[in-house]
C-alpha cells in the first residue's frame, strides 16, 4: 500500500514536470511571436475573411494574424485538446470570429472525427510599437 501511494506521488509529479515545460514552451512561443508589440483595447469579435489561419500557443492562447496586426485569443476555459498538431473546425454564424463561438478541435492524421470542443474568448490586438 505504501509502495502504490509512493508511485502516486511521483506519477503526479512528472505530470506537473511535463505540464510546467509545456507551459514554458508556451510562454516562450508567446513571447516570441508578440515581441515587439503593444496589446491595443481587447474586442469581442474580428473579420474572419481578413484574419490568417490560427496559430496555437498553448491550451489556452490562439494567435491570428491581419497584416501587421496580430490577434490574441485567450480562449474562456482551458481547452485541454488544442496542441500545436490539432486543426481546427471554426463553427461561424456570419462573416465575424466572436467571442463565445464554438470550435472543435481535430487530430492531424486521425479520423475527421472532432476530439473536443471549446470556445473563443475575446480578441486582442497586438501592433508593432512606434
Amino acid at each position: 500500500m505504501r509502495a502504490l501511494a509512493i508511485l502516486s506521488m511521483l506519477a503526479l509529479a512528472a505530470g506537473a514536470t511535463v505540464s510546467q515545460a509545456s507551459s514554458d514552451k508556451g510562454e516562450q512561443r508567446l513571447a516570441k511571436a508578440l515581441k515587439g508589440r503593444v496589446a491595443g483595447e481587447p474586442v469581442n469579435c474580428v473579420s474572419a475573411s481578413t484574419i490568417g489561419g490560427p496559430q496555437i500557443i498553448d491550451s489556452r492562447t490562439i494567435l491570428y494574424r491581419q497584416g501587421a496586426r496580430v490577434w490574441r485569443n485567450d480562449l474562456a476555459d482551458n481547452c485541454p485538446f488544442l496542441r500545436q498538431d490539432r486543426i481546427l473546425v471554426v463553427e461561424l454564424y456570419g462573416s465575424n470570429l466572436c467571442r463565445n463561438d464554438m470550435f472543435s478541435v481535430i487530430d492531424r492524421g486521425g479520423l475527421s472525427i472532432p476530439i473536443g470542443k471549446c470556445r473563443f474568448g475575446q480578441f486582442t490586438p497586438y501592433t508593432k510599437a512606434k
